[in-house]
C-alpha cells in the first residue's frame, strides 16, 4: 500500500533536466511556461529529497507543499438556502 505522500514543488532555470527529477518520485505536472515541475514523494523521505534536489545547479527553488498538513473538515459551515430549496425541486 501507500504511505503518505508529499509533493514537492522545484523550480527550474532551465526544462531540459524536468526528466531528470523522475528518479526522485512521480512526475505529476510540469510547467512549461512558469517552469516547475510538481513530483511526490514518501512523506518519510521528503526531506532528503529536497536537499538532493536542491544541491544540483539546474535548480532555483525547492518548496514543501503544504496539503498534507492542511484541515479539510470545515466547521460552522451553513447551507445555502437557495441551493437547498433548488435541491428539493429537482433542478
Amino acid at each position: 500500500m501507500l504511505g503518505q505522500r508529499q509533493g514537492i514543488i522545484v523550480w527550474l532555470y532551465s526544462l531540459k533536466q524536468a526528466k531528470m527529477l523522475r528518479r526522485f518520485g512521480n512526475v505529476h505536472y510540469v510547467s512549461k511556461r512558469l517552469k516547475y515541475v510538481v513530483l511526490y514523494s514518501d512523506l518519510a523521505d521528503a526531506e532528503g529529497i529536497m536537499e538532493k534536489i536542491n544541491s544540483y545547479s539546474f535548480v532555483k527553488n525547492v518548496e514543501l507543499s503544504y496539503k498534507p498538513f492542511l484541515k479539510t473538515e470545515f466547521e460552522n459551515s451553513k447551507p445555502d438556502k437557495a441551493k437547498e430549496y433548488d435541491y428539493k425541486m429537482g433542478i
